[in-house]
């Protein structure tokens, strides 16, 4: 992949991430993390190759180069003594439409399908092999 490409990329997930920011789906977040808790929710966010290059990218910005492996099975980008995530900004897409019951539950696959296909077809653009969970994902996008 040459710069460009990359940086044309994440430009796209970015539009994605503004795009779904202006949906009027609520919800009430308490910050709570419950759903970065992915032993106790059993469910793993799964990132294209377009958002692990961008959440990869983030995550070198605070500057560290390796993931975490939490013993907990919480989410590796949560901060272990803050609980809070180390890329907010640019956290992935699962992470912005799933939330727990308290904060009113996950967003409706079809309110944002056109948003995944967007996200599919950027994964596509770059060669990637479609979704893939998080650990693996951002640990290869990582990689030299």
């Amino acid at each position: 992949m040459n710069k460009i490409a990359i940086a044309n990329a994440l430009a796209q997930v970015r539009e994605v991430y503004a795009d779904l920011a202006k949906r009027p789906v609520q919800r009430q977040c308490a910050l709570q993390t419950e759903c970065c808790q992915f032993q106790l929710t059993g469910l793993t966010p799964q990132l294209t190759l377009g958002e692990a290059l961008l959440a990869a990218k983030a995550f070198r910005a605070t500057g560290r180069k390796k993931l975490p492996e939490p013993s907990d099975g919480s989410c590796p980008l949560l901060r272990a003594e803050t609980h809070k995530c180390q890329i907010y900004n640019d956290r992935p897409f699962g992470c912005r439409t799933h939330f727990c019951d308290a904060a009113g539950g996950p967003y409706p696959r079809k309110s944002v399908l056109d948003l995944i296909r967007r996200l599919e077809a950027i994964d596509v653009q770059l060669g990637g092999e479609g979704p893939r969970a998080i650990q693996d994902a951002i640990e290869d996008a990582l990689e030299p």
